[in-house]
């Protein structure tokens, strides 16, 4: 059986000196580099494709969500933020749901939902600005989730390259 020998440290590098003039190295490098702010109510963040905000169903151009309630979203979802409740349909898909709801104050943006979609009905957005003065707000219905998939382009986009 062979044995893998490490190299033994020196006294220099036991006493961890050298790691630690690295990390002031860095820090100190941080410090005197320029500053940069936005200014942010006036000054919005243009968020890149990767970005996760709040999870959205992709709507279709005739109207109908995407969505065919499998449920994998709210089985997999960590925070137990998503509830899903199928109903039957006369259209191409036989099931859609009837009742889907997301809770955004338990949704901790993952990203899990989007991954296990079979059918890339659900999707991380490009919005972050989440704002609620009551728990019962912050239950998102269809109402509020379903976005045309028109505004959802870059991250579909991206979602496509990735996987």
């Amino acid at each position: 059986m062979d044995y893998i020998k490490y190299k033994d440290l020196t006294l220099l590098e036991k006493t961890y000196l050298p790691q630690i003039a690295k990390g002031l190295a860095l820090t100190l490098q941080q410090v005197f580099r320029p500053k940069f702010t936005r200014q942010y109510p006036e000054e919005k963040w243009d968020a890149p494709a990767s970005f996760r905000g709040r999870p959205v169903l992709v709507q279709e151009d005739n109207g109908v969500e995407r969505c065919v309630a499998c449920g994998l979203c709210s089985r997999v979802c960590p925070a137990l933020a998503i509830e899903v409740q199928a109903s039957e349909t006369e259209l191409e898909k036989e099931r859609y749901p009837e009742k889907f709801e997301i809770n955004m104050v338990r949704c901790i943006f993952c990203g899990f939902c989007e991954e296990v979609c079979p059918e890339e009905a659900i999707v991380m957005s490009n919005e972050y600005e989440l704002v609620f003065t009551s728990q019962n707000e912050a239950v998102f219905g269809k109402d509020k989730l379903l976005v045309p998939r028109k505004n959802l382009e870059s991250r579909l986009k991206f979602l496509k390259e990735k996987r």
